[in-house]
């Protein structure tokens, strides 16, 4: 029988990370009710981090993706369905599944995600231009690479950088373009993208920036053969990946009369407009304490706390959100953990430990907002702790000789520090 408090039946439509652990978290904060999760794939829910990595590369297989094993959602009594929601009707409180079944809910959970960007130019139709979200894509690349000699990346963020290091590693000639002046240019600092840059042009990779795409060229079977830059130049290319950002699923949403901007708005409590609806992960836009405009944030970590805080809320525990981002990108055997929010920075200390681990610093008018640790996992964890617990820190003090983040941090709290990520 269920609380009062709570909805009779929960349906979460996307089976991704932020879906399945709105399922586990819900039984783990003792959830009694009915639990319906929707997905379009129809495969188990999985992580995708792995997949422009260690899966590309053949180093661990299908079965060591799935989040949870099958009997999983048998035991904790969730409903797997596999298909495509067409329409969300408010007024009845149903979803209706492109192949007519129809799902009546208390509270509906909306982590449709988002889904990359296709690059509007001629020949982005071709055979061979692809893009990396799915396990789909991934087999599919796989069987790509089996065959590619020369491999073009368009756009130098984490997926594009990840799949040109994987790429290398399994012997591709690669090269990788990119439209603004450097790579990591939205996610990273300077010192961090100029160490990754150098990473990547060591270990064989072309990097050419500043340079966009005017179009790919069929090699006149039907599969891309080049791709044409801005300043003329055509780059040979057996296969193409287009790493050029992210567009969240917001249609199924704006066509229930949700509010829409830039993603699927929502509330602290990560509510929407409609009272028994919330959006969660990369669709989701929502304000945040460290934030001065609405946030909107693909990482496992977000899709994760988000998944938390709504389970939390549906079992009668209300709270804002406001849990610390931090993501991780790994290229070649180099790691970089960033903890916090650096877009807005204005002041960069670089703390280095060596040629190949160091961390930056980002303040914003003296307040330390974020980290970025490369190959500094005790530097990651302690710059976490830092900025959850509000524990300030100025450049003047960072600056000082013998500083550590950790040594800091053991200071103004006079707990453990953790020694790894």
């Amino acid at each position: 029988m269920s609380r009062p408090e709570e909805p009779g039946h929960v349906v979460v439509i996307g089976a991704g990370q932020a879906g399945h652990q709105t399922t586990a978290s819900l039984r783990e904060s003792g959830y009694q009710g009915r639990i319906t999760l929707i997905g379009d794939e129809g495969v188990l829910p999985y992580e995708r981090p792995p997949l422009s990595k260690a899966y590309l590369k053949g180093d661990v297989d299908e079965t060591q993706l799935w989040l949870r094993p099958e009997t999983f959602y048998e035991r904790q009594s969730v409903e797997r369905v596999t298909g495509t929601v067409v329409a969300v009707d408010r007024a009845a409180r149903t979803v209706r599944l492109g192949d007519g079944a129809v799902h009546a809910y208390d509270h509906l959970v909306l982590a449709t995600g988002a889904r990359p960007r296709v690059l509007p130019v001629p020949g982005s139709d071709l055979r061979g231009v692809r893009t990396l979200r799915t396990l789909a894509d991934a087999d599919t690349l796989r069987k790509d690479l089996a065959g590619a000699a020369d491999v073009v990346v368009v756009g130098a963020g984490f997926i594009g950088l990840e799949f040109a290091a994987a790429a290398r590693e399994l012997g591709h000639r690669v090269t990788v373009v990119e439209a603004l002046g450097r790579p990591l240019a939205r996610v990273a600092s300077a010192p961090a993208a100029a160490h990754f840059t150098r990473l990547h042009e060591e270990a064989g990779n072309r990097l050419l920036v500043g340079q966009g795409v005017l179009a790919f060229h069929d090699n006149g079977d039907g599969r891309v053969g080049a791709v044409e830059l801005t300043d003329g130049r055509r780059l040979p290319a057996d296969l193409v990946l287009v790493g050029a950002g992210v567009t969240p699923c917001t249609e199924l949403a704006e066509a229930a009369g949700l509010r829409v901007a830039a993603g699927i708005v929502t509330d602290s409590r990560l509510l929407t407009s409609d009272p028994h609806i919330s959006a969660i992960g990369d669709c989701a836009v929502f304000p945040h304490p460290r934030s001065a405009t609405d946030l909107r944030i693909e990482s496992v970590q977000n899709a994760v706390d988000h998944a938390r805080l709504v389970a939390d809320r549906l079992t009668g525990a209300e709270r804002s959100y406001d849990d610390l981002p931090w993501f991780w990108s790994t290229q070649f055997s180099t790691t970089l953990q960033i903890a916090g929010l650096g877009h807005q920075h204005d002041t960069e200390l670089v703390l280095a430990t060596g040629p190949g681990a160091f961390s930056v610093l980002l303040f914003r008018e003296d307040e330390l907002v974020a980290v970025e640790s490369v190959n500094r996992p005790a530097d990651h964890m302690a710059a976490r702790r830092l900025l959850t617990a509000g524990i300030p820190l100025s450049r003047w003090e960072a600056s000082t000789e013998g500083f550590t983040l950790r040594g800091h941090l053991k200071a103004r709290s006079g707990g453990p520090v953790p020694v790894a990520a």
